[in-house]
């Protein structure tokens, strides 16, 4: 009896998809039925809007990329013969810096870092030579989105400059903060061409072919600068105190040893007899001994703080920058006949269609 319910059900299961199936089937059909009856609009549709991808591809402006490659030089601080001259400058007391700022130059932070708002508008306001006049980068940037234009319209904007001025000024910082969200949206793209490397590119997409080229290499060196004067500073600093240091005992010396020809002169043929009259000689010869051994061990701190200071230069290094002219971004007259009317068309077709199944339901 068990085994007749069974079957009984299994039977029933059976029936049951295939019934399912069977109206999954109809609504298919009647649905391209349906598409069939209305292929007159959505043919309309589709000439439309490969009417509106061709206007679109013949007036709107094309785009430029500049790219531009770098690679991150990750140092060991501390490591090889110039850690080995570091501790040995410890010894004598002098402090000749270490590799200050590692942490946020390494690979993992240096793509943060170079869109960060501080980079980003110390770029927009260095100068650049666009056909032969210098021009600050906001200054083209507003021209090339036409912000100068709307700026009329506001009383406040109406007579406003950009100054490569590092002092704050409220409205131009404003204005920046805007331009920098607007550039990190629209038209800079930082990434790893790969993970496994520390090569990085740059890419600029701009509507103003010199504006892409300029930033992008603008940028980049601003970091570098940047980076230099960060990284360096302790060992710099050393370096012009130990500099300083070396001249004055080079003073000292020169002096001791201008005493010591005036003691002899004084008394070219001292009698053996009064010891006193060489004193003076032997004082002026004791300081420019005492001199000459400060002088040496000086001059061997200085040059060691030189070699700190040019083993962290530099940290980047450009592989491949933009040259005109750049890529050109346009959109091809068949290729926006073609997607124009393929998204015309699918769109009607979807909206028939959810309109259909709205009305089987209702009905």
């Amino acid at each position: 009896m068990a085994e007749n319910n069974i079957n009984t059900n299994n039977a029933t299961n059976k029936a049951e998809d295939e019934v399912s199936l069977k109206e999954l089937i109809i609504k298919l059909k009647e649905g391209w039925q349906y598409l069939r009856s209305k292929w007159i609009l959505i043919l309309l549709v589709g000439i439309v809007g490969a009417v509106l991808g061709l206007l679109v591809a013949v007036f709107k402006k094309p785009t430029y990329d500049a790219e531009l490659t770098f690679v991150l030089e990750e140092e060991q601080g501390g490591s090889g013969a110039l850690g080995a001259y570091a501790g040995i400058a410890s010894q004598f007391g002098i402090n000749l810096g270490g590799m200050e700022g590692e942490g946020l130059f390494n690979k993992d932070n240096i793509v943060e870092f170079l869109k960060s708002r501080r980079m980003i508008q110390k770029t927009l306001l260095t100068e650049a030579n666009f056909d032969g006049e210098k021009q600050l980068l906001v200054d083209r940037y507003a021209e090339m989105n036409k912000l100068k234009e709307k700026w009329g319209e506001q009383p406040k904007l109406k007579d406003f400059h950009f100054v490569a001025d590092t002092s704050r000024i409220f409205l131009q910082d404003s204005l920046l903060a805007i331009y920098h969200k607007a550039i990190l949206k629209d038209n800079l793209t930082i990434d790893k061409l790969d993970k496994k490397l520390s090569i990085l590119s740059i890419v600029v997409n701009a509507k103003d072919e010199l504006f892409a080229k300029a930033f992008c290499e603008k940028l980049i060196s601003n970091v570098t600068e940047f980076y230099i004067r960060t990284r360096t500073k302790k060992s710099q600093d050393n370096l012009d105190v130990l500099t300083k240091q070396v001249d004055s005992v080079r003073r000292e010396l020169n002096s001791a040893i201008g005493g010591v020809a005036v003691a002899t002169e004084a008394n070219p043929n001292p009698n053996k007899a009064f010891q006193t009259l060489g004193v003076a000689s032997k004082l002026r010869t004791v300081d420019v001994q005492a001199n000459t051994a400060i002088l040496t061990e000086l001059v061997k701190n200085q040059e060691l703080a030189r070699m700190t200071v040019r083993n962290a230069k530099p940290l980047i290094q450009v592989l491949d920058k933009p040259i005109l002219p750049l890529e050109k971004n346009k959109i091809g007259k068949v290729t926006g006949v073609v997607i124009g009317g393929f998204i015309a068309g699918f769109l009607c077709t979807i909206i028939l269609l959810v309109r259909r199944i709205f009305q089987s339901i209702l009905e």
